[in-house]
C-alpha cells in the first residue's frame, strides 16, 4: 500500500441556511518521500483537504490512510506548518522548538540535542535564548520549521508557509525546506497559490477545479527538474514551459469562477 492514500474524499460543510461542498471525490496516492502540491483557485477546498489529511476534520465521505492507518490515530506523527509562524511570543526559541517533543512526552537529552541541532543547520546561530519578537519574519519561519521537524514527523503538511515573506527570503526558505525534506526522506503536501513554487518544489502538482474542488488535472514534474534545488529549477527552460501551461489552465478555471 502507498504511504498516503486519499480514497474518494468528499467533504460538505453544513450551516443553518445552506450546505457547501468544499471538495468532491478526491482520490490519489503518494509514496514515501514524495512532495506533492495542491494548486487551484481561491476557495477550491485545498486547505480543507489538508485538514482532512491531518486528521483535524472527518470527511463526509471517503477516507484517508497514512501507512494503512487513519490520520487521527496516535501512532501518527504529522507536522503542520502554516503561513504564520505561530511561535509563542512569551517562550524562547528553544522552548518553542522543543514544544512538540514536550507535548508528545518524547523530550530526552538526545531528542533535545537533535532538535536544537536543526537551528544552526537552518542558519539560526545563537538564537536559543532569544524571543520571537527579536527575530525577522524569515528567521521566525525557520524556527517554526525546526519546531515542526523536531518530533521527526513522517508526513509534513505545508499550508502556504512562505506566502507572507519577501521574495528573497521565500526563495531561500524554499531551498532550505526542499533540501531538508530530501535529506530526511520526508513526505510532504504543500498548499500554495504560487505556480512557480509548486513547480520548483514538487514531484507532482494536483490542479483543483472551482468549488466544489475536484482534481482538474495532474502535472508530473520532469525528473531532471524535480531533482534540482528550487532556485536552480526556476532557471531552466522546461520550468518556464510548464509554468505557462499551468498558468493557462489556472487562468481558465478562474475565468469560469468569475463568470459563474
Amino acid at each position: 500500500m502507498s504511504f498516503l492514500h486519499v480514497d474518494h474524499v468528499t467533504h460538505t460543510y453544513f450551516s443553518i441556511k445552506e450546505k457547501t461542498t468544499a471538495v468532491r471525490d478526491i482520490h490519489f496516492d503518494a509514496e514515501k518521500g514524495d512532495f506533492i502540491s495542491f494548486l487551484g483557485p481561491s476557495g477550491c477546498g485545498k486547505t480543507t483537504l489538508l485538514s482532512i489529511i491531518a486528521g483535524l476534520i472527518e470527511p463526509s465521505e471517503g477516507r484517508v490512510l497514512i501507512e494503512g492507518r487513519e490520520p487521527n490515530q496516535k501512532e501518527h506523527n504529522i507536522g503542520y506548518m502554516l503561513q504564520q509562524d505561530y511561535l509563542f511570543p512569551w517562550k524562547s526559541i528553544e522552548e518553542n522548538v522543543l514544544l512538540g517533543l514536550k507535548i508528545a512526552d518524547t523530550l530526552t537529552e538526545e531528542s533535545k540535542a537533535a532538535a536544537l541541532g536543526l537551528l544552526p543547520e537552518f542558519g539560526l546561530i545563537d538564537v536559543e535564548k532569544k524571543y520571537p519578537k527579536e527575530l525577522s519574519g524569515g528567521m521566525r519561519q525557520r524556527a517554526a520549521l525546526a519546531r515542526t521537524l523536531a518530533p521527526n514527523p513522517s508526513l509534513l503538511l505545508l499550508d502556504e508557509p512562505f506566502s507572507a515573506l519577501d521574495f528573497q527570503t521565500k526563495l531561500s526558505l524554499e531551498n532550505l525546506v526542499f533540501r531538508t525534506l530530501k535529506e530526511y526522506q520526508k513526505t510532504a503536501v504543500l498548499v500554495t497559490h504560487d505556480i512557480g513554487e509548486a513547480i520548483a518544489m514538487s514531484d507532482t502538482i494536483f490542479l483543483f477545479s472551482n468549488q466544489p474542488g475536484t482534481i482538474h488535472q495532474i502535472f508530473t514534474i520532469p525528473k531532471e527538474l524535480a531533482s534540482m534545488m528550487p532556485f536552480d529549477a526556476r532557471q531552466e527552460p522546461s520550468f518556464q514551459t510548464l509554468f505557462q501551461t499551468i498558468w493557462k489552465e489556472l487562468n481558465s478555471l478562474e475565468k469560469q469562477q468569475r463568470n459563474h
